[in-house]
Formats: C-alpha cells, sequence, structure tokens
C-alpha cells in the first residue's frame, strides 16, 4: 500500500447512498490510519529514527508526489486523505437529473456509491420538497454521474452497487429482456471497469461482460457474527434451512461452514401470478425435506422484497414443529408493506429475528423493531476498495471461510 496513491482515490455519493458512504469512507481512513501506524513503527526500529522524524519524512514523500502539491499545518502528524469527491445534483421539474462535480478528479480513480433500493424520500434540490426515487430515477442519476467523471478526465470509474439492479431478471422464460446483464454491459460501454456488489442473485450475471470486472462479496461473516450473539453455534438444536431451491447453494455454505445439518423447502409457483404483498403470492405448493420439530431454525436469502414468500415458509417450519426461527438477509428492501406485515408474523410468534445489513438505507421505521438486527457490511466494502485502489488481492473478502472459522474458533 503506497501513501502517496491513496490522495488518488475519491469517493462519490449518489443521492440516497449518503449513509453508506460516510461509513465506507470512515472505515477507509481507519484502514490507512492502522497501517500509517505500523509502517511508522516498522521504520523506526529499522532505521533507528525518531517516530517524529519518520512521519516527517513520510509527509515530506507525500507532499512531492501527492495531487495539487497538498500540504499538512503539522508535518509531525498523519494528515489522512479527504477522500469525498464534493457533487451536486440536481432534479428538474420534469424528472430530469443531473450530476455536477465540483472539483478537479483528473487521473483519479473514483468509486461511485449507489443504493439504487432506496425508496425513502430525498431533498436532493434543498428546497423542502423531497421527492422519492425508483429505482430507474437511482439509475439515471448513477448513468449522469458516470459521463460526468468520464468527461472529467478519471483515470478509472469504479460503480459500487451493494444492490445489483434489475439482479433478478437474469434469465429468459419467454420474450423478455435480461435486463441484469443490460444494465452491467451499460456501464461498460460508459468506461466502467469495475462493478463491486453484494450477494448478487445469480452468478450467471458475472459472464455477460468482456471486459468490466464484477466483485461480488458476501456478507457470510457479518451474517454469522450477529447470529452468533443470538443463539449458540455448537448447539445440537441449530439446523439451516434454504427457504427454496434457488437459495440452496447458500443455505449448503453456512450449513457446512457450522457443521450442522441441512433441510430445504419446495415451493411450486404459479409464475402466471405476480407477488404485489406478502398476503398474495404465487405459491401454489410447499413441502419440507428434513427435519426441524423442537429445532432453531436458521434461514438466508439474498434480497427480500414483499417477504410474502418468506412469511409463508415461517407458517410451515412452525407447524412442522420448529422452535425457533431467525432468518437473514443480504439485502432488506421491505417493499409495499413487508415492514407491517413482518411485525404482524413476529407477533404471531412466526419468528424471532431476521438479520439484515446496511447494503440497503433504512430508518428506524424498520432499525427500531425489536425484531430487526442490522449487520453492517461497509467496513467489507472499505477494504475491497483499498485493496482494489492498491492492486492487491481480494481472495479473503471474497472467500471470507478463514475469517468465519477464526470467529467461531477451534472445531
Amino acid at each position: 500500500m503506497v501513501f502517496t496513491r491513496s490522495s488518488l482515490l475519491g469517493v462519490i455519493a449518489c443521492p440516497g447512498a449518503e449513509k453508506i458512504s460516510e461509513e465506507i469512507i470512515s472505515d477507509l481512513k481507519s484502514i490507512y490510519l492502522k497501517y500509517y501506524k505500523k509502517t511508522a513503527d516498522s521504520l523506526v526500529s529499522r532505521y533507528e529514527y525518531t517516530r517524529e522524524e519518520v512521519i516527517k519524512n513520510i509527509n515530506f514523500v507525500n507532499e512531492l508526489t501527492s495531487r495539487k502539491g497538498q500540504r499538512s499545518k503539522d508535518v509531525t502528524k498523519y494528515r489522512a486523505p479527504t477522500y469525498q469527491i464534493p457533487m451536486n445534483f440536481t432534479r428538474f421539474a420534469n424528472g430530469e437529473v443531473k450530476s455536477e462535480i465540483q472539483t478537479s478528479i483528473r487521473n483519479m480513480d473514483i468509486y461511485i456509491i449507489q443504493d439504487p433500493g432506496n425508496h425513502y424520500p430525498l431533498d436532493i434540490n434543498d428546497d423542502g420538497n423531497p421527492v422519492s426515487f425508483s429505482v430507474n430515477d437511482h439509475l439515471m442519476v448513477l448513468f449522469t454521474t458516470i459521463d460526468a467523471i468520464i468527461g472529467a478526465g478519471a483515470k478509472s470509474v469504479t460503480v459500487v452497487v451493494p444492490l445489483f439492479p434489475y439482479s433478478r431478471q437474469h434469465k429468459k422464460k419467454g420474450r423478455e429482456a435480461l435486463t441484469a446483464s443490460w444494465f452491467g454491459r451499460t456501464c461498460e460501454q460508459m468506461g466502467v471497469s469495475r462493478i463491486i456488489t453484494l450477494d448478487i442473485h445469480s452468478k450467471a450475471i458475472e459472464m455477460a461482460f468482456q471486459s468490466l470486472h464484477l466483485e461480488n462479496l458476501h456478507a457470510s461473516y457479518q451474517v454469522i457474527r450477529e447470529l452468533s450473539e443470538l443463539v449458540d453455534l455448537e448447539s445440537d438444536d441449530l439446523v439451516v434451512v434454504s427457504p427454496d431451491t434457488g437459495a440452496v447453494d447458500r443455505n449448503k455454505f453456512f450449513a457446512g461452514t457450522l457443521k450442522i445439518p441441512l433441510a430445504m423447502i419446495y415451493k411450486e409457483r404459479d409464475y402466471s401470478k405476480v407477488s404485489s404483498d406478502a398476503k398474495s403470492n404465487n405459491i401454489t405448493n410447499m413441502r419440507l425435506l428434513g427435519d426441524v420439530k423442537g429445532k432453531t431454525v436458521f434461514m438466508a436469502d439474498d434480497m427480500l422484497g414483499t417477504g410474502g414468500t418468506l412469511i409463508k415458509a415461517m407458517e410451515m417450519l412452525k407447524k412442522e414443529g420448529a422452535e425457533k426461527i431467525i432468518c437473514a438477509v443480504s439485502l432488506p428492501l421491505f417493499t409495499g408493506d413487508a415492514v407491517e406485515d413482518f411485525e404482524e408474523a413476529y407477533q404471531k410468534g412466526l419468528f424471532d429475528r431476521i438479520i439484515g445489513t446496511n447494503a440497503v438505507f433504512h430508518t428506524d421505521a424498520v432499525l427500531g423493531r425489536e425484531w430487526y438486527v442490522s449487520a453492517c457490511i461497509s467496513e467489507l466494502f472499505a477494504r475491497t476498495i483499498s485493496r482494489v485502489h492498491h492492486g492487491n488481492s481480494l481472495s479473503s473478502l471474497l472467500d471470507n471461510t478463514k475469517i468465519i472459522n477464526r470467529h467461531l474458533g477451534p472445531s
């Protein structure tokens, strides 16, 4: 990791992604500060300098090589890069949007952070008239931002979307668009070199691009860390249940890592119906393959929309004798009346907790619920951005088995 390279790293927060961007930037600063102190201590020991002399020399080299000749008021103290690129976003009365960069970004590596799942009102124009953005509105802001960055002479552009938009439209069942791959190919054609996302709905999307790199991160370590606070992971009464066939691989990973049994729910659906809320899903039949009687059930899925299929799975598991049910969802959208529906289900005793992540922004309407536990994934993204920026390996972040095993301790 080269300190002078950190001054060439810029982060842009699109409207609605300000919260997670702040957290990622805070973690980036912590990562660099920790490395700075470690390097300074090593140089003090190696060259028999005082700590002040080492830090002064590091700052000297930084000021010689960093962009804009950045100066440190106190040359004996660490100067943290700001990372945040100031932007101005405008939404016009007809719905058009404009993205303006407020500083030079020439020859910088820019990371655009976008939360296309944020459906809360956003006061983009600062005029006291907040507007709720759809996924398509968020994408238009993203595209105008990419275009502005390319035109401003950035060295590279990376799109950070914890929620990959349109990821459920990844395969054809008829005469329909493969919109998941279209989004990535559009970014690729605009000049984006990399997309960083979380628990993408289908791995097949990764094979849709020619030059664009897709880094698919996983929240399994963060989920297991929160799960360990709720249940005894070594209990013989713990069982993993896959809520459907599409989630088998994800739940098989948890079962194998925790060394506990795996069961599965088989669902038959009527695809002529579209689920609009939790009470009107398209499931026609469900069967449980496995035993959950008297057990604590853990179910994991990538995305939660209206939540109807998950609630129906909870009802079935309770009828089959499950003692306690805990769910984990990497991308908790809670669309429509999902929050109220899960509150009702919780009051009925259908489940105990839902572990979500901060990959999707929520207010206290979700975060304040007794049944909701938020797992923080901002450090995961900060470490990924840092390693990509410095050309370091992502292996330990893409496959976090080792860090999970360290957390679980000796088997």
